[in-house]
């Protein structure tokens, strides 16, 4: 009786023991799991975010490229077409200069010339260097033409050429504003995911080593409480058999009547 009410009590803090052991090992189990997932998860975003940060970093210094180039190519562009239409208003102004002296040259020649009497031999009256003059005037006038040509193709080129790189600096400027924003939402979140995982790996090693204890507790618990050979049920019927034989056995002792 005292063996029986001794395991009893083993077999209910056995019962109890493994119940709560068994608790035990499924939540840290499920905890372990959990936190690899969550670390697996963290790692891959991080690795990602490094790798969109390091891309708009490289995409922002291609802008800066592309605008200190561009700059430097529409200074160098507008340097050259203010130097060529300031030589072309220069040229126009010599060549209209030019025409005035010629054409008044031409004028005074032409008065000159009727006033002198008319040699014998012309048969018409002599009217000075006309076909020199409509020459030399008409050529001015087309150099003159083209110097005028020349400075309104070149302010019109100018002007084109400053407003497409007005708009390319604009355009470039607001994508690196929202390239370099967007570089530093996503360091402050890789930041954030780098300080969670430091927590989350400071858990799973807290929770495993929870669950490695619970482990070797149940290693513990197996001699006694899982693996005794025979089952708790069978030695109590045995245990049970055994106490009516001692019974019979004492009452036969005693010269009791078993019948």
């Amino acid at each position: 009786m005292e063996e029986a009410n001794e395991e009893a009590e083993h077999k209910g803090w056995c019962d109890t023991e493994l119940s709560t052991n068994e608790q035990t090992r499924k939540e840290k189990t499920a905890a372990v799991e959990t936190l690899h997932a969550e670390i697996d998860q963290l790692q891959a975003s991080i690795v990602k975010l490094t790798d969109e940060i390091t891309d708009l970093t490289e995409a922002v210094a291609a802008l800066d490229a592309a605008m200190a180039k561009a700059t430097t190519i529409r200074t160098e562009e507008k340097a050259t077409n203010e130097v060529t239409i300031k030589d072309s208003q220069e040229a126009q102004t010599a060549v209209a200069q030019a025409l005035t002296v010629l054409k008044e040259f031409y004028a005074k020649a032409g008065d000159a010339t009727a006033l002198l009497q008319q040699p014998e031999i012309f048969d018409s009256p002599y009217k000075g260097m006309q076909s020199e003059n409509g020459g030399v005037v008409g050529m001015l006038e087309v150099i003159e033409s083209d110097f005028a040509r020349l400075e309104a193709d070149t302010k019109a080129a100018e002007a084109t050429a400053q407003k497409e790189y007005d708009t390319f600096m604009t355009d470039s400027k607001v994508d690196k504003e929202a390239k370099s924003t967007d570089i530093e939402h996503k360091t402050a979140k890789k930041q954030d995911e780098e300080q969670a995982l430091t927590v989350k790996e400071s858990d799973l090693e807290g929770t495993q080593k929870e669950l490695d204890a619970a482990l070797a507790y149940f290693d513990k618990l197996k001699p006694s409480c899982v693996e005794a050979g025979v089952s708790y049920e069978d030695r109590v019927a045995r245990r049970e058999a055994e106490i009516q034989s001692l019974k019979e056995a004492l009452s036969i002792l005693n010269g009791e009547d078993l019948a």
